[in-house]
């Protein structure tokens, strides 16, 4: 079941959040998806989608793109899965926030519309942007955390896992995931050790700033968190397909035992 109809993207387009929140739409239409307003902050709406609630112990699946406006391949990464993958909305459970920074993304820049970052933000519980987000993720239960980005100095694809050690995934998920883009051979990411461009980590380095996304999910109960990295100077087409490639390996039911 896919999304018909809908013309590809143009690289010239990857900065159109309207484009991009016309299509989520579309999608949200199609499978029953509720749009909603996390928050509005000088003229800025901020957007996520939900499955209408099955029941209060239903676990769902977080999906975020855009915190970082010039990562535009996993803002499209995430809409190109969501198109192709209509009937896994249906029967799933999902929050999904399609574009957390829409002023970054039209502005081509890290930062939101205020001149912050939003990824050292998530711990603050009086921001007007990151305590609304807060508050709906401290009362959902989450099975899996997916947080999309770009790397600037990426030499390919790389992922941060937070997650209890038998519930490990990344390995496979990595394998499945770069056909279009290579895993980053690099065995220091950032400041991390890194293997098979898979960095394992249960805190933030001393002098890292503010808490990203990924932390707080795991700080509020999410069991496995992962954030994907394509490299920002290769093909806008390789990246979009290898997000959305990550996205499809991550949420793949594991096989019986």
């Amino acid at each position: 079941m896919h999304v018909r109809n809908v013309p590809p993207l143009a690289s010239h387009q990857a900065h159109n959040q309207r484009a991009l929140i016309a299509r989520w739409q579309i999608v949200a239409r199609a499978v029953g998806l509720r749009v909603r307003i996390l928050t509005e902050l000088d003229g800025e709406k901020i957007l996520y989608l939900e499955t209408p609630q099955r029941g209060k112990e239903a676990a769902v699946d977080y999906l975020s793109a855009g915190v970082h406006g010039d990562e535009a391949g996993a803002v499209w990464g995430l809409l190109n899965w969501a198109e192709s993958n209509l009937q896994q909305l249906i029967t799933g459970s999902f929050l999904i926030f399609p574009c957390f920074n829409p002023a970054g993304l039209r502005n081509n820049t890290r930062m939101d519309h205020r001149g912050l970052d939003i990824n050292r933000r998530f711990d603050l519980a009086q921001d007007p942007i990151t305590a609304p987000w807060r508050k709906l993720v401290s009362k959902r239960k989450l099975r899996i955390g997916l947080c999309l980005h770009e790397d600037y100095d990426s030499l390919g694809c790389y992922v941060y896992e937070l997650c209890q050690l038998k519930l490990s995934l990344s390995s496979q998920i990595m394998t499945e995931c770069t056909q279009q883009i290579p895993i980053d051979p690099r065995r220091v990411i950032e400041g991390n050790r890194a293997q098979a461009g898979i960095i394992r980590r249960s805190k933030l380095p001393p002098n890292f700033s503010g808490m990203p996304e990924a932390f707080v999910l795991w700080q509020l109960g999410c069991p496995i968190t992962l954030t994907f990295e394509t490299p920002s100077e290769f093909s806008l087409d390789d990246r979009v397909a290898a997000q959305a490639a990550f996205i499809a390996a991550a949420l793949r039911p594991a096989p019986p035992p």
